[in-house]
Order: structure tokens, then sequence, then C-alpha cells
């Protein structure tokens, strides 16, 4: 069987949409979004406080993300944790002005992104489905 790298974890999300998983009373729900960035700093997801997942995650930060593309599936599990950076959050902004009036409207603390905390990271293709799962830390 392959070795997984955390390089190979890497480029497959950054070239995807990640999914979070959410319940809700006792069903489950999933939200596709737009991961901001995988780079040195960690896998940083940018939200806002007018929906209602920033409140979700401060009550309980556990994230489980799914990325899958070119024929693979990666999930990875940590920690929601939560960065109070304003050079940060003016970079999330320059790079998605699409968010610009939410600024205006609410101001920069309506801006929130996190980095998966302690993450670890699992791949599963079609050909590698039935193999007992190998976990890595990114």
């Amino acid at each position: 069987m392959k070795k997984i790298t955390a390089s190979a974890v890497n480029q497959t999300i950054r070239r995807n949409y990640d999914k979070r998983r959410k319940v809700e009373g006792d069903a489950p729900h999933v939200r596709a979004m737009g991961m901001y960035k995988a780079d040195e700093r960690g896998i940083l997801i940018q939200l806002s406080t007018v929906k209602g997942m920033y409140g979700e995650l401060v009550r309980n930060p556990k994230v489980e993300l799914c990325f899958n593309g070119s024929g693979k599936v990666v999930r990875i599990s940590g920690t929601a944790e939560f960065l109070e950076d304003q050079g940060l959050k003016e970079e999330v902004v320059k790079a998605r002005p699409f968010l610009k009036p939410l600024v205006d409207a609410h101001g920069w603390d309506a801006i929130k992104i996190f980095r998966v905390a302690n993450p670890v990271a699992t791949v599963w293709t079609m050909a590698t489905n039935l193999e007992s799962s190998q976990f890595i830390k990114l």
C-alpha cells in the first residue's frame, strides 16, 4: 500500500472545497464551505458572526473536514482555534472582496477565522476503500 504523506494531503485540500458536518438535534447536516487557505499557519477557514455556525463552533469546537477530488477523499479532524489577527482579517477581505459589505455593516469583529488545530488526516480512494484507515498528523 502506498504511504500517505502530509504533502499529498495538503495538495489535495488546496484544490477543493471542504464540507463541514454538524448535528442539529439528532439529525446530521453538512455545510459546504470554501477554505480560505492551507499554508504554514495551518488550514484556515473564514466565517462570520452573522451566521449560526460561529456560535456552534464556540460551543463545540470539534471539526471534521472532508475534501474530495482527483479520485481521493481526505478527511481531517481537529479543533477550531479562532485567530484574532487583524492583519489576517484584512488579508482575507482583500482576497474575498464580497466580504467588504459585511465588514461595513457589522465591523471587523463580524469576520472570524479559525485554523484547524491538531489536525489528523486520513485518505481513501476506491482502490483502498476496504482497507484499514491510516491516520497522519499534519
